[in-house]
C-alpha cells in the first residue's frame, strides 16, 4: 500500500495500486493507521481517567449533553439530551470516533462522534464541539 504524504482528513490512501486493476482511492481516516494518526491529534480524556461522580457537558453539533460518571471501569454512565436521551438514562459509553466502525475505547474526544449503547442499541452524536469537566458544585444534592 502507498500512502500520501499528507495526513489530513481528505488526503487519500491508495487502497489497490496493481498494474491492469483500477486504484481505490478512501480517506486516510478510513484506514487503521490513518484513524489512529486522526485520534492521536484530538484533544480529549480518557473515560477511566475520571472520578466516579465526575458531571461533564459536552456540546456537539446538534446537542448538549449532560454526562455523569458512574462507574469508570465499567464505562457505565448517566447521560441526558438528544432525541435518544429526553431524560436521564443509564448507558454503557463505548469511546469515540469518526462515525465509522474505528473507535477510541472510553475516550472522549473533541472533533470526534461519541457512541453509546443504550437498551441494546448503537447510539452514535454528532461531533463534538466541547467537553467541560463540571464542577461538583453544579451536582444536583445533597447525596
Amino acid at each position: 500500500m502507498r500512502r500520501n504524504a499528507d495526513r489530513s482528513a481528505g488526503s487519500t490512501d491508495t487502497a489497490t495500486d496493481r498494474p491492469g486493476q483500477s486504484r481505490l482511492l478512501v480517506t486516510s481516516r478510513c484506514t487503521l493507521d490513518g484513524f489512529v494518526d486522526d485520534v492521536a491529534d484530538a484533544d480529549g480524556f480518557g473515560l477511566c481517567d475520571l472520578e466516579p461522580l465526575t458531571a461533564l457537558r459536552v456540546r456537539t453539533a446538534n446537542t448538549v449533553y449532560e454526562i455523569t460518571v458512574l462507574r469508570p471501569p465499567q464505562t457505565a454512565v448517566l447521560v441526558r439530551g438528544g432525541r435518544f436521551f429526553p431524560q436521564t438514562s443509564e448507558a454503557r459509553f463505548s469511546g469515540s470516533g469518526f462515525g465509522g466502525s474505528c473507535l477510541k475505547v472510553a475516550w472522549f474526544g473533541v472533533g470526534l462522534h461519541m457512541e453509546f449503547h443504550y437498551t441494546g442499541v448503537r447510539i452514535v452524536t454528532s461531533c463534538v464541539r466541547s467537553i467541560q469537566v463540571l464542577d461538583t458544585a453544579s451536582l444536583p444534592g445533597p447525596f
